[in-house]
């Protein structure tokens, strides 16, 4: 695709795929570090920097890996990534976080239709995430699905989920029919806007699903006081309902 064509595409949708955008040498480099990270880093990061499934076992994410790792604070800074996505936040792009979801096979778990502005809470809402499949991604083993077109009618309420690692969810329901599967192959990656709602279901097949996530706003995006505000209020109602 041109740079054009995937500047349109995202800004129509709130979404777009890039087939092979990673190489398979990159893409084995980008494992390996990830499964280093899981065995080596992650036993010495805070508590609320991993997120274990239901089983205590299996790693379901790992947040802001760019502040524990030197690969993972230098993977966003690529020259080419960079200028892509410049063209794509409206500015000099600065990224905000490394992350995984890992959905691991059988025990990977779901999650709920949200928008990511509900925790970033940017204005302008130039923000977007870079999801990286290193696994190949199927129906059976939790695709993410994307509501076309949503990042344009604004940031929704959302409410507590009960979805440890996804605690907000859309306090409306979303028609789940009128979302897209991201299918992808090892090495693609799918780019999605911060107002995009998107959600995926549990991995009930053999087969993991590994992505990395990097997430980038534009250098001009400051936080809102309202958004942090319905966050903050959000977040004390999730506490109180685990008490």
């Amino acid at each position: 695709m041109t740079e054009d064509a995937i500047v349109r595409e995202y800004r129509e949708q709130g979404f777009v795929r890039i087939p092979e955008f990673y190489s398979a040498d990159q893409l084995a480099q980008i494992r390996a570090a990830v499964e280093r990270y899981n065995r080596e880093v992650v036993p010495g990061v805070p508590e609320n920097d991993v997120v274990f499934e239901a089983d205590g076992q299996a790693i379901r994410n790992c947040w802001r890996m760019q502040t524990h790792d030197p690969f993972f604070a230098e993977l966003p800074n690529e020259e080419r990534l960079q200028t892509l996505i410049a063209a794509l936040v409206n500015g000099t792009p600065d990224c905000m976080g490394v992350e995984t979801f890992n959905k691991p096979a059988k025990v990977g778990s779901g999650v709920p239709p949200h928008q990511d502005n509900a925790y970033f809470c940017q204005e302008p809402p130039d923000v977007l995430t870079v999801w990286v499949a290193l696994d190949e991604v199927t129906p059976e083993n939790g695709a993410v699905q994307y509501v076309a077109g949503s990042h344009r009618d604004g940031l929704k309420v959302h409410t507590p989920s009960g979805v440890k690692g996804n605690s907000f969810g859309l306090a409306e329901e979303v028609d789940e029919a009128t979302a897209t599967p991201a299918l992808l192959k090892a090495g693609d990656v799918l780019i999605y806007h911060c107002q995009t709602i998107h959600f995926s279901a549990p991995n009930v097949s053999d087969q993991p699903r590994l992505g990395l996530l990097m997430v980038f706003r534009g250098t001009h995006t400051q936080d809102s006081p309202a958004m942090k505000d319905a966050y903050q209020k959000a977040r004390a109602l999730m506490e109180s309902q685990a008490s």
